[in-house]
């Protein structure tokens, strides 16, 4: 089915998966599709935040989606499996969307989430349909991060089309050699260069796909099932706060789902005695922003083989509050106006990095930045 033929009514919500590793640019090339779709054409974003920083969800809300679900403190495509089944049926009722964009978690690879969703094709009479698994590949790095995350792997061999992002940051010949390397990954599914500068791909060429893949039949023998069951231990997140109070109302480590305008509060456990892991902390709300300077010295300090992506809100001086999105060494800060006074304090940052390593660097970035572990 065509995407142009979507400004009619449709049957049946296709679902559109969008997987890719930390930093891939998932986000990006969703929020670069909606304008070129139809004015009429309702999309909302299931979304799985990987922490509980719903950074990227804020970007998206900016944007013309009829709406943002989000899904936080695990990744959707094994733990909180049945959370997402659910949150697919509520945006059905609720919304009646003409199509439905899932983006995972970073360390994410969607097999038993696709079978999910095809179990929900059957349960639903086809009413909710998988249209495609989309895996976006970080041209830059993904050699880099292929070496430690068996799942980067899995993610290009197990999908309908490739987009390769960021392409433009390396040398031609480079990119002649991710692309023949994914070859020998995938050498049956189209890869498209996204166009540069955030541009995105033409929607033609990600929707309407009606993929063959995760067919229900072939469960049980699925290679990559064995694969995706110890996925979620390749990444450790570690949060960083500054001028946050503790919150109140704990959820004991419980992952939970939401829709965008709903209010929740989090509690963090951490290790009494050492101010920059302790839990509690003093009051310092009452303490000045960042200047912009002392972040990017304390971001340039970070490793790239341990620390893959780091997001969230800090305050800079002069400069307000401002969304902060960095990954493989490049950083993005984007102004954010916090209308519902949730961000009152400097520092509210989620680390994510290699298991085992990533929270030794979180520490010192941590101690470089005035903010505390939690």
């Amino acid at each position: 089915m065509s995407v142009m033929s979507t400004s009619k009514p449709t049957k049946n919500i296709p679902i559109t998966v969008f997987t890719g590793f930390l930093g891939a640019g998932k986000t990006s090339i969703i929020l670069s599709l909606l304008p070129k779709l139809p004015k009429d054409y309702k999309v909302v974003l299931l979304k799985n935040e990987f922490g509980d920083v719903e950074v990227d969800s804020q970007l998206a809300k900016q944007s013309s989606l009829a709406a943002v679900s989000e899904i936080l403190n695990g990744c959707m495509c094994c733990v909180l499996v049945g959370q997402m089944k659910t949150a697919l049926l509520e945006i059905r009722e609720k919304y009646r969307p003409d199509r439905i964009f899932i983006e995972c978690s970073g360390s994410a690879f969607p097999a038993t989430l696709a079978f999910q969703i095809r179990e929900l094709e059957r349960e639903t009479n086809e009413d909710l349909k998988l249209d495609a698994i989309v895996t976006v590949i970080d041209a830059e790095n993904f050699a880099g991060y292929e070496d430690t995350s068996p799942t980067a792997k899995m993610q290009a061999s197990y999908t309908d089309v490739i987009l390769i992002n960021k392409w433009e940051h390396v040398s031609e010949r480079a990119l002649d050699i991710l692309i023949d390397h994914l070859n020998t990954l995938n050498d049956t599914t189209p890869k498209i260069k996204c166009h540069p500068d955030r541009a995105g791909v033409d929607p033609e060429l990600v929707l309407g796909l009606d993929s063959t893949l995760f067919q229900l039949e072939s469960r049980e023998s699925h290679p990559a099932l064995a694969a995706d069951a110890q996925h979620h231990d390749e990444v450790e997140t570690v949060t960083l706060l500054r001028g946050y109070d503790r919150p109140s109302h704990a959820h004991a480590g419980r992952d939970h789902h939401h829709a965008h305008d709903h209010d929740h509060d989090h509690e963090h456990t951490g290790r009494a005695g050492n101010p920059a892991e302790a839990g509690a902390a003093p009051e310092d709300s009452a303490e000045p922003p960042l200047t912009e300077s002392q972040l990017l010295d304390a971001l340039s300090s970070l490793s790239k083989e341990t620390v893959w992506r780091v997001k969230g809100f800090v305050r800079l001086e002069g400069r307000g509050l401002h969304i902060l999105n960095w990954a493989f060494g490049r950083h993005e800060l984007t102004p954010f106006e916090d209308g519902a006074g949730e961000h009152p304090g400097t520092v509210k940052l989620t680390v994510m990095g290699e298991r085992g390593e990533v929270k030794r660097a979180a520490r010192r970035l941590a101690e470089r930045i005035g903010a505390r572990l939690v």
